[in-house]
């Protein structure tokens, strides 16, 4: 149950990162690493579901990595349009 609440609460921000990411377009106090330590850590979740005690809170594992995964792609994202808005002021 405790394991349960806490992907929950972790899940519960991200929606909201991700909206913001998306509109803001920036990708200021975002931290590509910690990006990718959280998508590791959620890799290592869905392992050990997999391989010691699979039950119904994987899904909520495999949510959450989703969504870490969207807000990721959104850095690069973000990060390309950055650039390129740096380029154009440069001509």
């Amino acid at each position: 149950m405790f394991e349960t609440l806490m992907l929950i609460c972790f899940g519960a921000a991200w929606p909201l990162s991700i909206y913001k990411s998306y509109t803001s377009k920036s990708i200021e106090g975002k931290s590509v690493a910690f990006l990718f330590v959280l998508l590791l850590g959620y890799i290592f979740g869905i392992l050990h579901k997999f391989s010691n005690s699979y039950d119904n809170v994987i899904f909520l594992y495999m949510l959450n990595f989703i969504m870490v995964s969207i807000d990721t792609g959104l850095y690069f994202r973000n990060k390309k349009i950055l650039e390129q808005n740096k380029r154009k002021l440069e001509m």
